[in-house]
């Protein structure tokens, strides 16, 4: 049995949890989201405890069992803390704003980026050098830090790029000129 799924997840005060047939719907203070479980998974509530059981003991079954019961966990933090990620502009002359909508930012290539931010995320840019992105769904948050990441990944011999605040980059050495 899956030492995750197994684990019932607490329900604090002031977040509703409502489950139907294969929806999972839980709302709290700041905001609603929705999971809908595939048909091998059952998801009950007793008291303020929810308990995720699977209906037989096949490998696909087993694989969602945890799977669900990690992200009904993530919905229920989610709706009542949110979740954060940061990022860090390191470069001369790279800087963030936001705009409309939209990220922009100047990382060093020709012309600026436009990235256009999801619904139901919050992005702001304290300073010209970080970006700070917020919600109540871990996985967009995660997702949209991700992909920004992407456009100008930390190179490993001056460190430029966009990173993740804390994220260590593997420094190398350069060329080493013989005498």
């Amino acid at each position: 049995m899956s030492r995750i799924g197994k684990k019932p997840i607490e329900v604090p005060a002031g977040v509703k949890v409502e489950i139907t047939d294969t929806l999972v719907t839980v709302e709290g203070p700041k905001g609603k989201l929705e999971l809908a479980c595939v048909p091998c998974i059952t998801v009950k509530q007793e008291g303020s405890e929810i308990i995720v059981e699977r209906k037989d003991e096949e490998r696909w079954s087993r694989a969602m069992h945890g799977t669900t019961r990690a992200e009904l966990a993530n919905m229920i933090i989610g709706v009542t803390a949110g979740y954060e990620k940061r990022l860090e502009l390191v470069g001369v002359g790279y800087i963030a704003a936001v705009q409309n909508n939209t990220l922009q930012l100047r990382v060093g290539m020709a012309n600026e980026l436009q990235v256009p931010i999801p619904e139901g995320l919050q992005v702001s840019c304290p300073d010209q050098t970080h970006v700070l992105i917020t919600g109540i769904d871990k996985q967009k948050v995660s997702q949209f830090a991700a992909s920004t990441r992407a456009l100008r990944k930390p190179e490993p011999y001056k460190g430029k790029g966009i990173r993740f605040q804390g994220e260590n980059v593997r420094r190398k050495q350069g060329k080493v000129m013989a005498k």
